[in-house]
């Protein structure tokens, strides 16, 4: 019997149905343990992978797939591919670990373990040590057994980060010949640097006397004053204290009314005022990009985190099937 094909033995574990009103009965059985020999999900090396270290991790992710799931089919195949997974994670964590075990020399030194241990004490147990000795007293786990559980978080969070960190040059040609191959993906749209000053309208006043209060901040920027200088003593918005700044803005990120001038500026320009029943609005193009493929040299680091990313998977991929090939690993 393989692991996944306890999904809906699971479910009744758990509490969990597709209803998100569902409720377990409190005495509901273990069927997890009916199913497995002694509790036991799988052995690995000399570890004991239990249906409860499956629940502990399975638990928490319940509720998420409840809501992403679209019907109970849905729901069911979502659980079954999280119980794979979880189950091949718990497996090659322990291959991790022994991994960095087999280097004697390897070693996490003791108060590394320790102020982690009081950082997890003062974040989840507010510094409570009695808090704390109560979790476990819960879990069954003594301070020893738990000790080491978070030396080996911190072993598998190292081995990890290494085997990333073995994967960080790409050759530029590399580069060059992704761009080449996803030019598609470096499409961009019309987009301007905004910069803005909002007059907000007093009352009774007409569109007349906003727009000529509006063109009184356009003829000091003509006459050389910086636009956000201007922001920061006249506009109402929440960005006057940067200057007006909103960023980078595409066309479909703004209405009608203030896309159609914005975008019929060039870097540099201001328009005339927009006047809208909220008050006067003074638009800045400090920065243009123009809609079409991103040369090269604007998309060189995007393109490089993602291969980056692209070889440090593949290389994780290689690493885990060696650990996987080599160690003891047994399904139940």
């Amino acid at each position: 019997m393989t692991f996944s094909r306890c999904v809906l033995t699971t479910l009744a574990l758990l509490g969990a149905t597709y209803s998100t009103h569902a409720q377990a009965p409190a005495d509901t059985e273990d069927g997890l343990n009916l199913r497995f020999a002694n509790g036991i999900a799988a052995v690995v090396e000399d570890k004991v992978i239990t249906v409860d270290d499956v629940r502990r991790e399975i638990s928490p992710l319940i509720p998420q797939i409840q809501r992403e799931a679209r019907n109970e089919a849905d729901f069911n195949r979502r659980l079954e591919q999280l119980q794979d997974s979880i189950i091949q994670d718990l497996i090659d964590r322990v291959l991790i670990i022994k991994e960095f075990r087999k280097d004697e020399k390897k070693q996490i030194p003791a108060g590394y373990i320790d102020r982690h241990i009081s950082d997890i004490q003062a974040e989840q147990f507010e510094n409570d040590r009695s808090k704390f000795l109560a979790y476990l007293r819960a879990r069954g786990t003594t301070l020893r057994e738990y000790r080491r559980e978070v030396e080996e978080d911190i072993i598998y969070g190292y081995m990890k980060q290494q085997q990333r960190k073995s994967q960080s040059i790409v050759s530029p040609v590399r580069i060059e010949t992704f761009y080449n191959e996803n030019k598609d993906r470096f499409y961009q749209e019309d987009s301007v640097h905004l910069r803005l000053i909002q007059l907000n309208r007093s009352s009774g006043e007409s569109d007349l006397q906003l727009y000529t209060r509006g063109m009184e901040v356009i003829n000091r920027f003509e006459a050389g004053e910086k636009f956000e200088d201007l922001a920061s003593e006249y506009s109402k918005d929440s960005r006057r204290n940067k200057g007006g700044d909103w960023g980078w803005q595409k066309r479909s990120d703004l209405k009608k009314e203030f896309s159609e001038p914005l975008f019929d500026l060039k870097q540099g320009e201001v328009s005339r005022p927009v006047i809208t029943p909220e008050g006067c609005f003074v638009l800045f193009a400090e920065d243009r990009k123009y809609a079409g493929i991103q040369p090269i040299d604007e998309v060189r680091g995007d393109i490089e985190r993602i291969l980056v990313q692209q070889m440090a998977r593949q290389s994780e991929d290689r690493w885990l099937e060696r650990l996987r090939r080599n160690g003891y690993v047994k399904h139940y």
